[in-house]
């Protein structure tokens, strides 16, 4: 009997898949890999235009529709919510709120994200790099609390009624820093402040220029899947509102980036150098 390959994915706010790894989702998805996804929030605290919440009691639920639709365009099998609030940027109040994921103990996050992962028995496991790609308290949050999991999941000390599984992978998603450093410069020159960078003008982007570089260890190629990235990315119609900053110079930055996902593995450990094509090898 063939095995099923499975790939769960732990993300912090809808949007998260397509703008970051959705292309790496679609190629597995569409060679009949069952692709999973955790999404931690329902990303209230995002900005949103009035026009977009009509027919939405909430942002929150404008946003789980756009991630549903997204996941039916990525080929997602499943998308389940671990129903914590939207903490909001680092430093921000909404931080403290008794809901937001940054406000919870970080084990009874993971204790949720293990069960999953029993459940689903996935060899393949995705999530953020440890600065959660670019400092949002939720993807780090998120990442700590998957890294948990990854280990409780094979654990006779963790009980939560679910049969004992043991992942083959763990894998964080990451961005090349030599890619961001060269879009500083470029956005420079056409005047970008790149110090309050995206819709929500809450991204440092000289900041992560400066951070630490993450080896590559797996280079996804999903150049023949980047329409369908692009198609999942649209359903995020309410993110997709720059402001200021030139369409021109957000869609240049999207096909630069576009084509290539790069992925650093976690687990097993890799102790010398490592590139691979495929997440499963």
């Amino acid at each position: 009997m063939k095995k099923i390959k499975r790939i769960l994915s732990v993300l912090a706010h809808p949007d998260d898949e397509s703008f970051g790894m959705g292309g790496t989702l679609a190629l597995y998805s569409s060679q009949g890999v069952e692709v999973y996804l955790i999404c931690a929030t329902r990303g209230e605290v995002g900005e949103v235009e009035p026009e977009f919440l009509e027919g939405y009691s909430s942002k929150g639920e404008l946003r789980e529709s756009e991630l549903r639709c997204a996941a039916e365009k990525l080929g997602i099998k499943e998308v389940m919510f671990l129903d914590y609030r939207d903490s909001g940027m680092q430093g921000s109040l909404e931080n403290q709120h008794p809901e937001a994921l940054a406000a919870q103990k970080i084990d009874e996050v993971a204790a949720k994200i293990t069960t999953i992962i029993r459940r689903i028995k996935p060899q393949i496991v995705l999530t953020f790099d440890p600065v959660g790609g670019y400092h949002h308290p939720d993807h780090i949050a998120t990442h700590d609390a998957t890294i948990l999991a990854f280990n409780a999941a094979s654990s006779k000390d963790f009980s939560d009624g679910e049969e004992i599984f043991q992942p083959e992978k763990l894998y964080f998603h990451i961005f090349p820093k030599g890619f961001i450093r060269f879009m500083v410069n470029l956005l420079k020159l056409f005047r970008v402040d790149v110090n309050h960078f995206g819709r929500n003008k809450d991204i440092d982007l000289e900041m992560l220029a400066g951070d630490k570089d993450y080896p590559r260890h797996a280079i996804i190629n999903y150049k023949n899947f980047a329409k369908i990235k692009d198609s999942a990315s649209d359903c995020h119609a309410s993110q997709l509102d720059f402001g200021t900053q030139s369409p021109n110079i957000i869609t240049w930055f999207r096909k630069l980036t576009g084509g290539k996902d790069s992925f650093m593995q976690a687990f097993p450990e890799v102790t010398g150098s490592l590139k691979k094509k495929d997440l499963f090898l």
